[in-house]
């Protein structure tokens, strides 16, 4: 799924409750789709252990199935009506998505809107989309664990949809699923970050480039990539307001501040982690007296001090922020949800200069740096030099506490009601 994808909360283990029976139930289906889709040589690389496993993905699935891509001819896209006609509701919703297992940014959002329309009397059901050949009966326990799925079917989405009002593809690849799918439903776009730019310009940047000539209509998280795709695809967009989850991020009494937190994510070149060690080598020479918080994945050995957290759960991450004067949270494409959690924690995020960041962010205790090691250096410092640091907190911690999840949902039930009633 598409960034604020990008969230650090508690990982959680594999389930480990199924039967062996069942589990040689799910291996077999997915070895069967495997050899559907991508031959007996394919499966049986994948059976030659790990590293055949990722070469054969990496190179053979595109991150998508080729059936689906080969299936989907845009110029003759299938009528979409909702299956109940044009009205006021309640609707039936349609999300097609990956798997997951939690600490994923992008679902956590997905799943709080998800979460906002069935306690406003909407049905949604989740089909999950698994290019690498499972089932969705062998992810839906971590999926529930994970995530606010009570009151949603978790199904299959290459057993085929049924009909609804309104259908979500979720990333680029379920895109694929949600056009050539014979269901019911008005399609939609859930979009939460610019997914070409995730790649070298070649087949993945384009086939993911390609689903917003789809014909969907993109709800959006923040206006940067509303504005992006109706400029740039004439693509019907609208977009919502991140929230700030002010319930679990908030200031602690007795903390004391003495670091700078960094956002590390290596697996993912639009957070710009080289770009951060770089500026922390220069931080940590400057001031060795403040302590480094590294969090999101463990890290290894770097040329200067520092607190290799790993992925940490929420209540652990609320605590590392209140522990630091400023945050560097990198975003080379739209912005995660970890500058909010910062603000919600008393915590100064520093973030490289964009256009995405300033319009999505739009706030004043944000530092914006030019993506220097240099210029992100000098604002952290300027940060930890700041001699009135803590009584600028509460009006920092003021500054997201309407940020609600509630409006975002509202936001979202608000589209469909309008482009569902004509």
């Amino acid at each position: 799924m598409a960034s604020p994808k990008d969230h650090l909360g508690g990982r959680e283990p594999d389930p480990r409750g199924a039967t062996e029976p069942s589990m040689v139930r799910r291996r077999w289906r997915q070895a069967r789709r495997i050899m559907h889709d991508e031959g007996i040589t394919s499966l049986g690389a994948r059976a030659l252990g790990p590293l055949a496993l990722r070469v054969t993905e990496k190179n053979a699935t595109l991150g998508v199935r080729a059936a689906d891509v080969l299936a989907a001819d845009m110029a003759a896209p299938r009528a979409a009506a909702p299956a109940g006609g044009r009205g006021d509701g309640p609707y039936t919703v349609n999300w097609v998505t990956t798997p997951s297992t939690g600490g994923s940014g992008g679902h956590t959002t997905m799943f709080r809107i998800i979460e906002h329309l069935v306690a406003n009397g909407h049905r949604c059901r989740i089909y999950l989309y698994d290019i690498g050949g499972g089932h969705a009966s062998g992810h839906e326990a971590a999926m529930r664990r994970s995530y606010p799925a009570q009151g949603c079917e978790i199904l299959d989405a290459l057993d085929g949809m049924a009909d609804a009002d309104v259908v979500f593809a979720t990333a680029w690849s379920t895109a694929y699923v949600a056009f050539n799918d014979p269901c019911a439903g008005k399609r939609f776009y859930f979009v939460q970050d610019f997914e070409p730019s995730f790649y070298p310009w070649g087949a993945e940047a384009t086939l993911a480039e390609n689903t917003y000539r789809m014909g969907f209509h993109a709800v959006t998280a923040g206006r940067w990539l509303a504005d992006k795709l109706t400029r740039e695809y004439a693509m019907p967009a609208d977009h919502f307001d991140f929230g700030c989850d002010i319930a679990r991020y908030e200031v602690l009494p007795d903390v004391r501040r003495n670091g700078i937190a960094f956002y590390a994510r290596r697996d993912a070149a639009r957070r710009a982690y080289d770009l951060g060690v770089l500026a922390f080598q220069i931080f940590a020479a400057a001031r060795p007296d403040i302590e480094i918080h590294f969090y999101g994945e463990r890290v290894g050995r770097l040329p200067f001090p520092f607190v290799d957290h790993g992925l940490v759960s929420v209540g652990e991450l609320n605590t590392i922020y209140n522990r630091c004067y400023a945050g560097l949270s990198l975003s080379m494409t739209n912005v995660s949800l970890v500058p909010y959690e910062m603000l919600a924690a008393g915590c100064v995020p520093v973030v490289n200069d964009a256009e995405h960041n300033r319009v999505v962010l739009d706030n004043p205790y944000v530092e914006y740096a030019a993506p220097t090691p240099h210029a992100l250096a000098r604002a952290l410092i300027d940060i930890v030099d700041r001699p009135d640091f803590e009584s600028g907190v509460p009006a920092m911690v003021g500054s997201v506490a309407s940020a609600s999840w509630a409006d975002a949902g509202a936001k979202v039930e608000a589209v469909l009601r309008r482009e569902l009633s004509g």
